[in-house]
């Protein structure tokens, strides 16, 4: 049975062939993009599951297709996992920002690619099935329809920040460490990937704003959401 359709904006077609033959073999349906602009309008037009996208495009660099992805209220919801050969850690953190859900760097493993693809769309189908709304002081987090609200005002949170909130509250006053987090948010553990744990926290905190602080970092363990007065 189809899975459904995910996009791949590759301009190397040997590289977006590979791809799209794995994913054929997990009964997934690839879409193919060369360019950035394709990309896209391609995102727009055919919704897909996912998108895997390359950084170094022509017509329109990854870095801006995903920033305009994210600010499309009909793609904003598609998750992104970045794919390229730039593995500089400000690349990396760039990409998170604009709201990239996962990056792979090339020369990369098949396998763990597949493994990265199946644990964001796990991530995005556990979100469906949540129907509470957790609300602290002037904070509401309606986990079903993905908003945050502050002060009566929307904060836009990409797909993992939110993954990240609701362990939180799942597990108030408790130390999760990192690799726990990397287990439950990501779907998987990689030696080197700690840092991508404290990439979200810094945004998540951002995000917050006067609430940033209820996010402890608990010094060479993990981090915390303490709440003292609910």
């Amino acid at each position: 049975m189809e899975k459904g359709k995910i996009l791949i904006v590759e301009d190397e077609p040997d590289i977006a062939n590979l791809i799209g033959l794995n994913l054929e073999i997990e009964n997934f349906k690839p879409l193919y993009a060369l360019d950035g602009l394709e990309g896209y309008e391609k995102a727009e037009r055919e919704q897909p599951l996912l998108i895997i996208l390359d950084l170094m495009l022509p017509k329109m660099g990854g870095l801006e297709v995903c920033k305009k992805l994210k600010q499309n209220s009909k793609t904003k919801h598609i998750p992104i996992l970045m794919l390229t050969a730039k593995g500089e850690e400000v690349d990396k953190v760039v990409g998170f920002e604009l709201g990239a859900d996962d990056y792979v760097v090339k020369p990369f493993s098949v396998r763990e690619l597949i493994l990265r693809i199946k644990a964001i769309l796990r991530r995005y189908a556990d979100k469906q099935e949540i129907t509470e709304v957790w609300t602290y002081k002037d904070m509401s987090l309606d986990l079903k329809a993905m908003t945050l609200i502050i002060q009566n005002k929307e904060i836009n949170l990409t797909s993992t920040e939110f993954k990240l909130l609701k362990e939180f509250i799942q597990n108030k006053n408790t130390v999760l460490s990192r690799e726990y987090l990397l287990d439950k948010v990501w779907g998987y553990e990689f030696d080197g990937y700690a840092r991508t744990v404290d990439t979200h926290i810094r945004r998540l905190r951002v995000k917050l704003g006067a609430y940033s602080s209820i996010i402890e970092t608990v010094r060479g363990t993990g981090y915390r959401l303490r709440i003292k007065d609910e």
